[in-house]
């Protein structure tokens, strides 16, 4: 993949289509199913933001370019206006304006990559609230986190692409208790878009239900 940061709030990349394959994901997959286009943008953004510092806040303007060999992607972050009423665009370069929109693409992902219809929508999945998948650059945050003792709800832990991934999934507790143990996790790692059922996949199960503790009985 090929990233180029265009400013603060705008970065383009292109991605062929045997790129894509090599991810484990069928062509025709990202045109005619959301979740498996939505795990691959998720992917992009994450590896995006590893190597430029582009972390997603807020709504995002996206533009897509298909050709026969790939997709153009352009990402950029906008913004409330003073009086906080509307959403404005950072100016960007003018060549950017010219790229043709793919229509299909764009109605095909604008539901999973606008962030404030995302956050605003009336039909949440109760169960995918209650999951995350917190992203680690290495073993070491891991452990740092384990020496918390955090417990009361299940923990897996995986690898892949050498980053290790922690699957979490509440069940018995109440809002605070939830942001509380978050804000603890992401102490040590950040917040990832990679589903569960990649994970399970392509990645490796190293720890399964209660891997913090294994960790910290091992580590301590």
């Amino acid at each position: 993949m090929e990233i180029e940061r265009i400013n603060e709030n705008t970065v383009k990349f292109y991605i062929s289509y045997v790129d894509i394959e090599e991810r484990g994901f069928d062509r025709e997959e990202i045109w005619y199913n959301r979740e498996r286009s939505e795990e691959l943008f998720w992917e992009m953004m994450d590896e995006i933001n590893d190597e430029e510092d582009f972390p997603l806040e807020g709504p995002l303007w996206i533009q897509v370019h298909a050709n026969d060999k790939g997709l153009e992607v352009i990402v950029t972050k906008a913004q409330l206006s003073k009086d906080g009423q509307k959403l404005e665009l950072p100016v960007v370069d003018e060549k950017l304006r010219e790229i043709p929109v793919d229509e299909n693409i764009e109605s095909l992902l604008d539901k999973h990559f606008n962030m404030s219809e995302r956050s605003s929508s009336d039909e949440k999945d109760e169960t995918a609230q209650l999951q995350f998948v917190i992203k680690f650059q290495d073993f070491e945050d891991v452990i740092s986190l384990a020496s918390h003792r955090l417990d009361g709800f299940l923990n897996s832990l995986y690898v892949f692409e050498q980053k290790y991934y922690l699957f979490v999934e509440f069940s018995d507790k109440d809002d605070e208790q939830i942001e509380n143990l978050l804000s603890i996790m992401l102490e040590y790692g950040q917040e990832s878009r990679m589903t569960i059922h990649r994970l399970e996949e392509y990645g490796k199960l190293i720890m399964k239900d209660n891997a913090l503790e294994q960790i910290e009985t091992h580590f301590s």
